[in-house]
């Protein structure tokens, strides 16, 4: 390639709004900024798909959920269950939604393509060790699937990523 290094892109899934991708990608950067490593749309235990999960050098886990819009928030209470699965649970939204209408024991992220920023931080609510192992290695499993996807986008990869 002449020197150059050829950029892989994953595929979008087509599930989200450009607004939620814009707020993803915004809040990802805070997330990395703050030493996570995230996973988009991750499938969770209970069948549940979390928005982003993001993993710190620590082993600390955080969701992630995103609400595009007033009618996105209200339209969607299966973030409840996002509990079960991290040690604190955050919202990221745009600047047009009112942060009033989030649940004040969660975490608050406002957030555009560019960046993020967190308004209110999340309470702890440690896991369990059994937890906390189970969501490192789904953790690890769709990161390294994703990643060799990438790398072989023909190969038997698709149906345990979902």
């Amino acid at each position: 390639m002449n020197g150059l290094t050829r950029r892989i892109e994953p595929p979008v899934d087509g599930r989200q709004s450009q607004t939620a991708l814009a707020v993803a990608r915004g809040t990802g950067r805070l997330l990395h900024a703050l030493g996570f490593s995230v996973v988009s749309e991750l499938a969770l235990p209970s069948g549940r798909r979390a928005d982003l999960v993001a993993l710190s050098g620590a082993g600390d886990i955080w969701i992630v959920e995103i609400k595009s819009s007033v009618a996105d928030f209200r339209a969607d209470q299966k973030w409840m269950d996002y509990r079960l699965h991290c040690d604190r649970l955050f919202f990221a939204t745009t600047t047009e939604v009112p942060c009033e209408i989030f649940p004040p024991d969660t975490g608050l992220i406002v957030a555009d393509a560019f960046g993020a920023q967190t308004i209110c931080d999340a309470p702890e609510h440690r896991l369990h060790a059994a937890t906390r192992k189970t969501m490192m290695l789904i953790f690890a499993r769709a990161a390294a699937m994703r990643l060799q996807s990438l790398v072989d986008p023909t190969g038997p990869y698709d149906a345990e990523m979902r």
